[in-house]
């Protein structure tokens, strides 16, 4: 059994990534399986909502709008829900967040078997599930890391990966078939149904006892802001973030016209379509057992390049596809490359967050993935009523090309080299008046004493320090120089109040207390001192004057 504190070298790491591994985990496994039941079910829905409207009305913006409707909702709601997701109970939201998505999904299902659908209200009801999905998104990928521990969440990322593209497979082949045999609502129906076994599996599931900090959940409001503030100064993050939207802008390309090309370009039917959603599933499932064979060989930035690539090259296929054949190709090359990218950037923006803020910034990954297919899905149906489906295609591959080298600079995280785990190194403040958890704002100082040959070098590293004291909820950070005394240098920076500066004392991780420690060996001599300051009361404006 090896040292929890001793780190797994880069190979071991990439070894474990294999998906199989995160199985040994009983919960992980019972919400695997009902999650891919759920998911095959909302790829039926998918792929019957989408050949619905190709009936309803064919012009192409009006079928991209399908896909702006679905995904739209995570660009608007995904950061209320990630905020949401770090100060309410994860399985509770999820069990109600589920039970209300099973009734919409019901509703739509009755209207489209009464024959009542239009595409109006057909937009309407995938706004709607896709406004449920973007609430429960933040919650499901927070509650990951609760469900495996630490080493094996790589190979967790990489399951789910292979489960969502199993039911990507299964589902919309499943749908084509479905609607051929039995009717365009008896997908409805099956997404319905299917919500049940997460429900279930959300039932039986007791995640374990958490340590808490013993204080009161932050507000909705201040988290968010504080979230948009860690986002801010969280350069792995925001790396991640970048380059997300440079892939998925332009591979929403597909997604969105995929629907036309199947039955206006290669003359198909709801079979072939199906089959085509099927073979982006199939590539996908493919793609994620030959993940880490793939990440060790060219690490996270270059296989999302190379997944870039293969996205460019399947979206070529398409813009050329005149037979089923070159359309399979085109789909199952585009299913590889998509689970490449998606798998790399779902690793990198876990492993960059500490738990505290993690629903906040899975938010903010989805709000960048979804808020890119939701504007290109729009674009590429504007220009293929404008130049057609194969122009539109070529001007896609192209600019996903210009992408790779426009966001080469953005590394991303791809190994668990960065401990994020709380230290609880900082010692309690000690207090000669009352602080109510409201009263501020908070100003802390402190004051170093520093070597005159280290100055220089201080100045260097404690900018790293003032990132990490924005990430954890402070502003207005600042570092000022004695002009009276050398080598006497105060920090200094506020939080909003009393109670937010506590969460500080819990939010300090491992990686940031490496930081605080080198500053302190330049010290000449002692700890440095810190010194609260909380923003005094004056009473009303009579007592003032």
């Amino acid at each position: 059994m090896t040292n929890p504190d001793e780190r797994p070298s880069p190979s071991h790491a990439e070894g474990r990534a294999s998906p199989w591994i995160a199985f040994r985990h009983r919960a992980f496994t019972v919400v695997w399986i009902a999650t891919v039941v759920a998911n095959v079910g909302t790829w039926m829905y998918n792929a019957a909502s989408g050949w619905l409207m190709t009936s309803l009305n064919p012009d192409p913006l009006t079928v991209s709008l399908v896909q702006v409707a679905g995904s739209l909702p995570m660009f608007l709601f995904a950061l209320p829900a990630g905020a949401l997701a770090d100060t309410v109970d994860k399985r509770r939201f999820l069990i109600g967040a589920e039970i209300v998505l099973t009734v919409v999904a019901a509703a739509s299902a009755v209207l489209v078997w009464l024959d009542l659908i239009t595409p109006s209200i057909l937009l309407l009801f995938t706004f709607l599930l896709g406004a449920g999905a973007a609430f429960t998104a933040p919650a499901w990928q927070s509650v990951v890391p609760q469900l495996v521990p630490k080493q094996d969440l790589a190979a967790a990322v990489a399951s789910n990966g292979v489960g969502v593209n199993i039911s990507r497979a299964i589902g919309p082949a499943l749908g084509g078939m479905v609607i051929g045999g039995l009717g365009i609502a008896a997908p409805f129906w099956i997404n319905a149904l299917s919500n049940f076994a997460v429900i279930g599996a959300l039932l039986w599931w007791r995640p374990p006892a958490s340590q808490g900090s013993g204080l009161p959940p932050e507000r909705l409001s201040g988290a968010l802001v504080i979230g948009f503030r860690h986002a801010r100064h969280n350069p792995n993050l925001r790396a991640t973030l970048i380059r997300a939207v440079a892939f998925f802008f332009f591979a929403s390309a597909y997604w969105a016209l995929l629907p036309l090309v199947a039955r206006n370009q290669i003359a198909g039917g709801p079979e072939l379509y199906g089959i085509l959603l099927g073979a982006i599933g199939i590539g996908a499932v493919v793609g994620a057992f030959a993940l880490p064979s793939m990440k060790a060989a060219l690490g996270s930035d270059r296989l999302v390049a190379a997944g870039t690539l293969g996205t460019a090259l399947s979206l070529v296929l398409l813009g050329i596809a005149r037979h089923s054949a070159i359309g399979i190709a085109a789909c199952l090359v585009a299913g590889v490359s998509w689970i490449a990218v998606l798998a790399s950037l779902n690793v990198s923006v876990q492993m960059a967050l500490p738990d505290w803020v993690r629903g906040r910034g899975l938010a903010m990954f989805v709000t960048a993935f979804f808020g890119a297919m939701t504007a290109g899905s729009a674009l590429w149906g504007l220009l293929a009523s404008a130049l057609g489906l194969p122009a539109t295609h070529y001007i896609a591959a192209a600019g996903a090309l210009v992408g790779i080298a426009a966001t080469w600079h953005w590394k991303l995280l791809s190994g668990a080299g960065v401990d994020l785990a709380p230290s609880m190194h900082w010692p309690a403040p000690a207090l000669a008046i009352d602080a109510d958890g409201d009263r501020g704002p908070v100003l802390v100082t402190v004051e170093y004493r520093i070597a005159p040959e280290k100055r220089d070098a201080f100045l260097v590293a404690v900018r790293d320090l003032g990132q990490q004291r924005r990430r954890d909820g402070a502003y207005a950070w600042n570092v000022y120089e004695d002009a009276a005394e050398k080598g006497r240098f105060l920090e200094t920076f506020m939080v909003t109040s009393w109670l937010e500066h506590l969460r500080q004392h819990h939010r300090v991780t491992n990686a940031d207390r490496v930081v605080q420690d080198a500053i302190r060996e330049f010290g000449a001599a002692g700890e440095p001192k810190v010194t609260h300051f909380i923003a005094a009361s004056f009473g009303s404006s009579n007592e003032l004057s």
